[in-house]
């Protein structure tokens, strides 16, 4: 019962995930992302997942870490992306405040 609760906490909160990265990437700006919740979140899943393998305790229930953990990842993959949009339109405005 342990893991099947914990396998619904993980994907009622992973669920978010998919969603975060299409809008980050629709968005193409890092203005509305916080690097540090974002590895926040990475440092969480990885000592979940430590703590299955350390434990022992590997079943199913990894499958949903791994899973919000890609995810996560993506995010943070998203997030380096936008940040060079950023700068890009930055310097752009600052060439065209110029003139």
């Amino acid at each position: 019962m342990q893991e099947i609760l914990e396998t619904l906490m993980l994907l009622c909160f992973g669920a978010s995930w998919p969603i975060s990265v299409v809008k980050n990437i629709r968005s193409k700006t890092a203005k509305s992302m916080s690097l540090q919740f974002i590895l926040l979140i990475i440092v969480g899943y990885v000592a979940g997942i430590t703590a299955k393998v350390v434990s022992g305790n590997v079943n199913y229930v990894l499958i949903a870490y791994l899973f919000n953990l890609l995810c996560v990842c993506t995010n943070l993959f998203v997030y380096f992306i936008n940040k060079r949009y950023d700068a890009a339109e930055l310097t752009e405005a600052t060439a065209v405040s110029e003139f």
